[in-house]
């Protein structure tokens, strides 16, 4: 088995008011040099701020897999979501749990995974992310590019989705 190297998924959610208008967002950098690899943000309609952000851990959780990566470390600015998937805090919130779950549950398609809080300053890409898939949505548009990015769009970059 081959190793891959460590990314690093950046998440955040939001929502205008709560509950709202919500998007997710994640963007995904290498560990190695923190060169942005991809990055989408995706809305999601009226959700709470704590829905919208167990949501973007699910859409970066599900970019490494488009990547083919196994070891990842997420990074969040949610303090509730990362102190419950570290066990530290229980999800009372019915609303939550099987969003929880499903996170539990993807996290095990991992060889090695991470959790970490970071401040907001630390999670800027993410949060630009989500609040421009907002104003998109709530300028009747899309998310930018089918909300999805790569810094070498259009120029041949080294990942290609379709």
């Amino acid at each position: 088995m081959s190793k891959t190297p460590k990314i690093l998924i950046y998440t955040d959610g939001g929502s205008r008011g709560n509950p709202g208008p919500a998007a997710c967002a994640a963007v995904v950098q290498s560990a190695d040099d923190n060169q942005t690899l991809i990055e989408e943000g995706k809305f999601l309609g009226r959700a709470t701020n704590n829905v919208a952000e167990y949501e973007g851990v699910l859409l970066g959780m599900d970019l490494a897999r488009r990547l083919g990566v196994r070891q990842i470390e997420i990074r969040s600015d949610s303090e509730l979501l990362v102190r419950q998937l570290m066990g530290q805090y229980r999800v009372k919130n019915p609303g939550l749990k099987p969003l929880y779950d499903r996170v539990r549950e993807g996290l095990g398609d991992f060889d090695a995974v991470e959790v970490c809080h970071v401040r907001r300053e630390q999670n800027v890409e993410a949060d630009r992310l989500v609040n421009e898939t907002l104003d998109a949505q709530r300028k009747g548009g899309s998310a930018p590019p089918s909300g999805r990015r790569t810094p070498d769009s259009g120029r041949g970059g080294p990942f290609r989705l379709k």
